[in-house]
């Protein structure tokens, strides 16, 4: 019979684990799991989601974010970002969000891991990485949810658009454009822009 203590000991600084993977060290692991929070040898980051923090001379060292939602999702397939990315398009977009969003293929809703909490959105399709024009494709997905005023955001990618690529734009759309960003980029595109 294996008791907390081997767990404690087994455990090694700044790993993250789930419940499943430590059961195989008590024969009460729910038991031990709460008295190895309570006495601060883990932390409870999330759902059955447990971390045994890394002491540095200034205190504890908290987890990576892209960490904390691999062990979460159980999968490294996903695109962590947040709203603040598009500012960088240049089409005045200024408002800072204190959230991040996380496009997965497994888990829809808010939650809480370690101190913040993440937005996990579940789509069919998402890049790996963004680019400038499939970053102007989920802005223009999302641009509801955004701060600013819809139609301002618009004319100022009216006046723009000749700086992002046609084809690589065109080739973002199809592939993450909601129906009405499509629709968006259609009609931008037949409007008379200067050359």
């Amino acid at each position: 019979m294996l008791k907390r203590e081997f767990v404690k000991n087994n455990l090694v600084p700044g790993t993250l684990y789930r419940r499943s993977e430590l059961e195989e060290f008590s024969t009460s692991i729910d038991r031990h799991l709460a008295q190895l929070v309570k006495d601060g040898t883990l932390k409870k980051v999330g759902p059955g989601l447990y971390l045994h923090p890394e002491k540095s001379k200034w205190g504890e060292k908290s987890s990576e974010d892209r960490k904390l939602v691999e062990a979460f999702l159980k999968d490294d397939r996903f695109l962590m970002f947040s709203f603040n990315s598009y500012n960088g398009l240049g089409l005045g977009t200024t408002q800072l969000y204190n959230q991040t969003v996380v496009y997965n293929h497994k888990r829809h809703g808010k939650f809480k891991l370690g101190s913040r909490t993440f937005d996990f959105r579940m789509k069919p399709d998402f890049p790996t990485e963004f680019t400038k024009e499939s970053l102007l494709v989920d802005m223009l997905n999302n641009l509801s949810e955004l701060a600013e005023d819809p139609e301002l955001v618009v004319r100022a990618l009216e006046k723009k658009l000749l700086s992002f690529d046609r084809q690589s734009l065109e080739n973002a759309v199809k592939l993450y454009g909601k129906v009405k960003t499509k629709k968006l980029i259609k009609e931008l595109y037949g409007k008379d822009l200067p050359a």
